[in-house]
């Protein structure tokens, strides 16, 4: 297969020095209270949870990434400007993820902190401060994105809890150079050109379908979601509804594909990130349902030359949703309610989020910039801009897939299993009911 020697030999050097530097991976704790050559320095004084003479941020990313660069240097620039001191904490995902919740339970001086959109308004949605006074007093929305802002609201109940930046959004992404010399001249929009694009593909030596464990559960939630909308893949998923025709058409729809040798060889195995690192950005697959994130997750492996391509995942027969439904969002910055220092924390937001620093975060990590003032986007991202624009209705992660906690691990062993050829459309069908006894 073509490029597919050279992919292997490449992967195997690149990519365990890279993984740190990607979506999901562990961390440990980095402060503003330590310089990168370990001298102390002047933080913000604890005292009761959310006081302080400075701010404490807990932040998702890791100090050395370029979202965490970037917010760094807003720090900076707002304690040079206001004399608040900020101890920023770079937790990473796994951190963040595992840390927030039981450190706001137990009143850790947190000030605010940030991640996906979905997770703090919802998981985390009773330690929020309501942001409305603070926005309308500064005039923040005259320059913000008014989709996300609504998205905010929308995931807040009606209330703006959170502020978004470095916007996103979940789509096929693909190797433009694979698709041309395929042949393919036009990017599929419904599932049956899916089907023509994934032959011209594969006729050409090339896989034309990647995934992994972190995301193969989207692929069945956006199947779901554009036979039954949304909040009808989160009714099956939640109430056990194994037995509605959408989940065996889905997975006889991959059954299909599967057979058709559509899939990596290793799809059922594969741990993230092997599908974006040694198979997408090594030019040996084609196309890899995942976020826009994902031309700077894997720039170094991919290299300058590598031409992104983006579509929504296609219309299907029937179905209630079209191209235009999609899990679209960002990451925010949320305030804990119990903080003593809201306003100083909603200042440090907008310098985060808005003018200088948006525009920083967004060349840097090859990112959607958040403030409506920075209208030029990162030319890796120029094919995701139309489908952005093109969205109306938002999904949540994985389209409704993962709505059930206890039922994600079994959905995704057995929909890897599925797409690696393992079990039919039907044992996938009675796997999940089984699960659900």
């Amino acid at each position: 297969m073509k490029r597919r020697f050279m992919g292997i030999m490449l992967s195997a050097v690149m990519a365990a020095g890279l993984l740190a530097g990607c979506a999901g991976g562990a961390s440990t704790a980095t402060t503003a209270e330590t310089t990168a050559g370990g001298a102390a320095t002047d933080a913000p004084k604890e005292t009761a949870a959310g006081g302080g003479e400075g701010l404490i941020y807990w932040s998702m990313w890791e100090a050395t990434e370029p979202q965490g660069q970037a917010i760094q240097m807003a720090i900076d620039k707002f304690t040079a400007d206001t004399g608040v001191k900020v101890d920023v904490q770079f937790k990473g995902r796994t951190g963040i993820r595992e840390g927030l919740q039981p450190a706001l339970d137990a009143g850790t001086n947190i000030d605010l902190f940030d991640e996906d959109i979905d997770r703090v308004n919802t998981t985390w949605g009773q330690y929020l401060m309501d942001l409305e006074d603070l926005v309308k007093t500064s005039g923040y929305e005259a320059n913000a994105n008014a989709g996300l802002i609504k998205a905010c609201r929308e995931v807040g109940e009606g209330t703006l809890k959170s502020i978004p930046y470095q916007p996103n959004v979940f789509a096929f992404f693909y190797n433009q150079t694979i698709f041309d010399e395929a042949g393919i001249k036009e990017v599929p929009k419904t599932w049956e050109e899916l089907d023509a694009a994934c032959q011209k593909i594969k006729d050409a030596g090339y896989t034309p379908i990647t995934c992994d464990d972190a995301y193969i559960t989207s692929m069945f939630g956006y199947h779901m979601s554009r036979l039954l909308g949304e909040q009808g893949t989160e009714a099956v998923v939640k109430e056990g509804k194994w037995d509605d025709p959408a989940v065996l058409k889905t997975a006889q729809a991959y059954e299909d594909f599967a057979q058709k040798g559509y899939f990596s060889e290793t799809i059922a195995s594969n741990v993230w990130p092997a599908g974006q690192n040694q198979e997408l950005a090594m030019g040996t697959a084609a196309m890899y349902l995942n976020g826009s994130w994902l031309p700077n997750e894997v720039k170094d492996m991919a290299g300058e030359d590598f031409k992104w391509g983006c579509f929504s995942y296609p219309a299907l027969d029937g179905g209630k949703d079209g191209t235009n439904a999609s899990n679209y969002g960002a990451q925010v910055l949320a305030i804990n309610k119990n903080t003593k220092n809201g306003e100083n924390a909603f200042k440090l937001i907008e310098y985060i989020t808005q003018g200088e620093f948006d525009k920083k975060m967004s060349e840097m990590s090859m990112g959607i910039p958040a403030d409506s003032r920075n209208a030029e986007w990162p030319a890796q991202l120029a094919s995701v801009k139309p489908v952005m624009e093109s969205l109306s209705v938002r999904y949540p992660w994985a389209a409704g897939a993962e709505a059930n906690a206890d039922l994600t691990p079994i959905i995704k062993e057995n929909f890897m299993k599925l797409c690696g050829g393992s079990i039919t459309a039907t044992g996938f069908v009675d796997a999940l009911k089984a699960a659900g006894k």
